[in-house]
């Protein structure tokens, strides 16, 4: 019999100044299969180890954190992301079909969703494994349902052009869909480059176009501004260049 491959959710304070306590972001029933997982596939192994350090204050691993069989996503696949289905993960699953459960692991949020790993999940329903995908924060829809746009129809585009000539073509191409559509669309940056984004969509975006940014979701910090580009216009402010953030655009 094969193993079976667990999607795990980790906190969504990757990178921040501060954490939050996992027990308000991770349900226990999330912890209690991860803690007693002993192969992984990940971005990073440091932080997944740091991600697992957490969770055994919580419940106790089954096995030292240092015994644990963690490997990661080649370097190309972490970084410029695997939606292109060229990948072929299979191998980074011999341990499921070996009999053994695995777990996915992403640094921010779901595994798979705005995340590298989808390959590692298409590789496991290619060869017949169970995909089990296990509750915990979901940032893009956290930052839908507090935007106050449409949550019934909406598509999430990934990152903007860095050129700005290239990024301000695309804003206009997306707000031009979001209007005449109503099909609200969700994009994320960089931190370091927040500021640099939310100043290209104010000055771009139409006037009454709505504009909603949220940083730090599920942290003390967090913060969701939902206004016309023209109220953003007039008073400016936004996420800092640390924090990671949501933005939304449309009507």
């Amino acid at each position: 019999m094969t193993g079976r491959l667990y999607l795990v959710p980790a906190p969504l304070d990757f990178g921040c100044a501060s954490e939050t306590p996992i027990t308000d972001v991770i349900p226990s029933g999330t912890m209690q299969i991860a803690a007693r997982l002993e192969h992984w596939v990940c971005e990073n192994a440091k932080t997944a180890r740091a991600y697992l350090k957490r969770i055994n204050a919580q419940h106790p691993l089954s096995i030292p954190l240092q015994a644990l069989q963690i490997q990661e996503l080649p370097r190309e696949v972490h970084k410029k992301g695997d939606h292109g289905g060229t990948f072929d993960a299979k191998h980074l699953l011999t341990a499921a079909t070996q009999g053994h459960d695995v777990g996915l692991l992403s640094e921010a949020g779901m595994p798979a969703v705005a995340d590298p790993g989808a390959s590692v999940v298409r590789a496991a329903h290619d060869l017949g494994i169970e995909v089990i995908p296990l509750v915990g924060p979901v940032s893009l829809l956290l930052a839908l349902a507090a935007s106050g746009l449409g949550g019934q129809n909406f598509a999430f585009v990934g990152y903007l052009p860095q050129d700005a000539i290239e990024r301000t073509q695309r804003i206009r191409e997306l707000e031009s869909l979001a209007l005449k559509t109503g099909q609200t669309q969700l994009f994320i940056e960089t931190p370091y480059r927040n500021a640099a984004l939310l100043q290209a969509l104010v000055q771009t975006l139409q006037s009454n176009t709505r504009l909603s940014v949220s940083s730090g979701l599920t942290l003390s910090s967090a913060n969701t501004r939902s206004e016309l580009a023209k109220q953003w216009r007039q008073k400016p402010g936004g996420p800092d260049n640390q924090t990671p953030a949501v933005f939304c655009i449309g009507r």
